[in-house]
């Protein structure tokens, strides 16, 4: 069974009578866990070191993650597992308008885990530092949802690194403007493409 919810219980409940494999396509605001594996499928088709062994300092990751984790599930998932490459991850900052963009759970994981964790409000003066910037603009709030502002854009005028690369799971809205296809910072093409294939070989496990 793959199943996308509305509702964050939706896949526990469905457990509590299932006897076959349930894949979950996304709960509400809680996680959507194929998306991360997509995601990291990308980074680790552009940075195959990353999954083999601790890397030298100079050649660790600095991530920028635009959006609320603790409301916006493909952001969550996405923080969940960058946990698990702590040795390879320098440090991560949190770009939100909201004052506690984690929620308890989260904030429970990132406390425990090596990565050093940042929040920030002002992303165009972290842009040089970044190495991979996630971002998503729509995050769930109750029964409804909202956009970010311009304060949380990118396009081809922002000031990347020449190595910067951007994911972001699609559809897009204004956050990411087109002028930025065409460059060497998008790694959400290949992102959205091998999505396709990791959820197939998702399926064909079960």
């Amino acid at each position: 069974v793959a199943v996308r919810h509305t509702e964050q219980s939706a896949v526990q409940e469905l457990c509590e009578y299932l006897r076959i494999p349930l894949l979950n396509g996304g709960n509400g605001s809680d996680e959507h866990p194929s998306q991360a594996i997509a995601d990291w499928y990308a980074l680790l088709k552009w940075r195959p070191e990353i999954a083999f062994g601790k890397l030298p300092e100079k050649f660790r990751l600095n991530i920028g993650i635009i959006g609320t984790p603790g409301n916006m599930r493909t952001v969550k998932s996405f923080l969940m597992l960058a946990l698990l490459f702590h040795d390879n991850i320098d440090h991560i900052t949190i770009f939100s308008e909201m004052a506690d963009p984690l929620g308890e759970e989260i904030r429970e994981m990132t406390n425990a885990n090596p990565i050093s964790i940042n929040f920030s409000q002002d992303l165009k003066q972290s842009l040089e530092y970044l190495d991979v910037i996630y971002m998503n603009a729509i995050a769930f709030l109750g029964d409804g949802y909202r956009f970010f502002g311009d304060a949380f854009t990118l396009n081809s005028s922002s000031k990347l690194k020449d190595d910067t690369v951007i994911l972001h799971p699609l559809a897009r809205g204004d956050e990411l403007d087109i002028s930025l296809d065409n460059t060497q910072h998008n790694l959400y093409f290949n992102q959205a493409d091998g999505a396709v294939w990791v959820r197939q070989a998702l399926l064909l496990t079960v």
